[in-house]
C-alpha cells in the first residue's frame, strides 16, 4: 500500500520515494553559462542535450570546435542536423577531440574507426538497454559520434540520461555509500553471447574484467557521476553478492528516471556527438522490422578516477 507522507514523498513498504523538482544542474558548483556566439545552440531539456545548427560539420573552424568542446561539457549530448557528411567527414570531425578508437567486437565501416549499425528484419537492434560505451576497457572512450543514414518511418529514437545529476539526486547515504567504491566491468554477459568457445577465451584473456569506480569524476569538468550501468557492470567485490546486487539494481534504476533524459528523433544526416563519462544512451528498438543505419566514431578516453 503507498501512503502519502509529504507533498513530495510516498512511503511505498520500507521505501520512501521523492516526487516534485529535484535541484538539478547543469554544470557543476561556480561555473557560469556563457553564451554561444558561433553558432546556434537550442536545449533540449534544461540540464542535458541541445541542438546546435549554423555550423558546417565538413570544415568547421577552430573556433567553432572550441565552442563545441563547451557545449559538450555544459549540455552532455549535442546535436546537429542536415549535415551531409562523408565518412571521412565523419572521422575527421571526431578526431578534433583525440585519437580514435578502433573497437575490437563491432564490424568496421568504409574508413577505419567508423563503425557500422545495419539494422532490420534480419539483424534486430539490440542496443535497448542502458549504458556506457565499452566500459569493459581500462580506457572507456571519451565520447562517440553517431550519423544516421537511413532511418525508419518511426521510432529509433536514441535517449540519453545525465549521470551528474543521476549522482546528485541519489540520497546522501547512498552517495556516501558508493563514493570510493569500485566496481566490475566486464564484455562477458553481453558481447561473449554467441562468440565460439575459442573466441570467449580469446577475449576475456585480451580484455579480462576491469575495476572502475562507482562514482567517476569527470576528467574536465570536475564534477562527480555515477558510473555503473547495466549492460557492463557485473559486482561490486568488496560487498555481500545479495547487497551488492541490490545496491547495483537501484543505482540503475536512477538512471532510468526521466527528469534525468533527453530524447532525440534522428532523420537522414542527423548527428549526436555525447560524452560518454557523463552519460548514459539507450536506443529504441521499436522499429522492427524496418530498417535503421547508423556510423559512429568513438574517441579514446582515459582510465576513470
Amino acid at each position: 500500500m503507498a501512503t502519502l507522507t509529504s507533498s513530495r514523498t510516498v512511503q511505498i513498504g520500507n521505501h520512501t520515494i521523492e516526487f516534485g523538482p529535484r535541484g538539478m544542474r547543469r554544470n557543476p558548483e561556480g561555473v557560469e553559462s556563457r553564451p554561444y556566439e558561433r553558432f546556434t545552440l537550442t536545449p533540449v531539456t534544461p540540464f542535458i542535450g541541445a541542438e546546435i545548427s549554423d555550423i558546417d560539420l565538413r570544415d568547421p573552424s577552430e573556433e567553432q570546435i572550441e565552442d563545441v568542446r563547451r557545449a559538450l561539457l555544459e549540455w552532455k549530448v549535442v546535436f546537429f542536423r542536415d549535415q551531409p557528411i562523408s565518412s571521412l567527414n565523419h572521422r575527421d570531425f571526431a578526431a578534433h577531440w583525440g585519437e580514435l578508437e578502433v573497437h575490437p567486437l563491432l564490424p568496421q565501416g568504409e574508413v577505419p574507426a567508423v563503425v557500422r549499425f545495419e539494422r532490420g528484419e534480419d539483424s534486430p537492434g539490440t542496443e535497448n538497454i542502458w549504458h556506457v560505451d565499452v566500459t569493459w576497457t581500462k580506457t572507456p572512450p571519451l565520447g562517440s559520434v553517431l550519423r544516421a543514414i537511413d532511418v525508419p518511418p518511426a521510432g529509433g529514437d536514441t535517449l540519453w540520461a545525465d549521470m551528474g545529476n543521476a549522482f546528485d539526486c541519489l540520497p546522501d547515504e547512498i552517495k556516501d555509500l558508493i563514493d570510493g567504491k569500485d566496481a566490475i566491468h566486464d564484455f562477458v554477459p553481453s558481447f561473449g553471447r554467441g562468440m565460439s568457445p575459442e573466441k570467449l577465451e580469446q577475449m576475456k584473456e585480451q580484455y579480462p574484467p576491469v575495476l572502475h569506480p562507482m562514482v567517476r569524476k569527470h576528467p574536465e569538468t570536475g564534477r562527480k557521476t555515477l558510473f555503473v550501468n547495466s549492460l557492463f557492470t557485473t559486482h561490486i567485490p568488496d560487498m555481500d553478492p545479495v547487497e551488492g546486487n541490490d545496491l547495483l539494481n537501484l543505482l540503475c534504476a536512477q538512471v532510468k528516471v526521466p527528469d534525468f533524459q533527453c530524447r532525440f528523433k534522428w532523420a537522414p544526416n542527423s548527428i549526436a556527438f555525447w560524452d560518454n563519462r557523463a552519460t548514459q544512451h539507450y536506443a529504441a528498438s521499436d522499429y522492427f522490422p524496418h530498417r535503421r543505419v547508423m556510423e559512429r566514431v568513438a574517441i579514446l578516453g582515459d582510465v576513470p578516477f
